[in-house]
């Protein structure tokens, strides 16, 4: 018999071997991003005391585009480094959330960095 594989599940384990790694302080918080289809999200995260500092997505009401694409992701990079910027973050850890680091993962991250995020 042919197993099926649980993508999501797989993809949660991942991200459990990274968050054994990467952990966000007040100095250098962590930018988590999810993907989905359609959408792609970012959040800046204390994970000391469990606080979602700044949040951008494809979904928000200043975003123009598809957030399904490279060119979106991109610019959820540059809202998030914008939010970023007016709360005095500079320097972030990154957390690719189980995702490859590649397209549109890949995408935000530098568009974040083009904003002036450091990681």
């Amino acid at each position: 018999m042919v197993k099926t594989i649980d993508r999501a599940k797989a993809r949660a384990h991942r991200h459990l071997r990274v968050r054994s790694k990467v952990s966000g302080t007040a100095e250098t918080p962590r930018l988590c991003v999810f993907r989905s289809a359609k959408h792609i999200y970012a959040q800046v995260i204390d994970d000391v005391t469990g606080v979602t500092l700044c949040a951008a997505s494809s979904m928000a009401k200043g975003f123009d585009g598809n957030g399904g694409n490279v060119e979106g992701a991109k610019k959820v990079g540059a809202m998030i480094a914008e939010l970023c910027r007016d709360k005095g973050i500079e320097e972030v850890v990154f957390d690719r959330g189980g995702y490859v680091y590649h397209g549109r993962v890949a995408a935000l991250a530098d568009g974040a960095r083009e904003g002036g995020l450091k990681f």
